[in-house]
């Protein structure tokens, strides 16, 4: 009897230390979940084939797996439920020379995307946030 219960709280220990940790997605629904992040997204990339600073960037990427790969990205980062399945951020932009500048034009593109769907500037901050954490792996000197 003893044993069994010494089993039983062992695989109970070893199945709490298993379980995923509960994800914050505050973050996630303060952008309107994936709805919200699609306009964003949407919003950024028609902003980018309207700015002459990085549009060439743009011209041989297919839009339509760009937009799924960024709603996808924008979403693992603010804490949705989704799965991210593209390359990895130095694999995409391999060889491009992105400048600090241009990456600043892209940043500032999605921030316009963001004001124009009334997402708050703390909001804004909290996914430039994240998404800062991969800039070295974009731009190349």
């Amino acid at each position: 009897m003893r044993r069994a219960v010494l089993v039983a709280g062992l695989v109970a220990l070893l199945s709490a230390c298993t379980q995923a940790p509960v994800a914050d997605d505050s973050l996630y629904q303060a952008l309107g979940g994936r709805p919200g992040i699609t306009r964003i997204v949407e919003g950024m990339l028609l902003n980018v084939a309207r700015d002459p600073r990085i549009v060439q960037h743009f011209r041989n990427v297919d839009p339509e797996r760009l937009r799924s790969k960024l709603v996808e990205k924008f979403c693992v980062e603010s804490g949705g439920p989704c799965t991210y399945t593209g390359d990895t951020m130095a694999e995409a932009h391999k060889g491009q020379q992105i400048s600090p500048a241009e990456f600043n034009a892209l940043v500032e593109n999605l921030m316009a995307s963001m004001d124009s769907q009334g997402v708050p500037t703390p909001v804004q901050n909290r996914l430039l946030a994240r998404l800062a954490a991969e800039r070295g792996e974009v731009i190349r000197k």
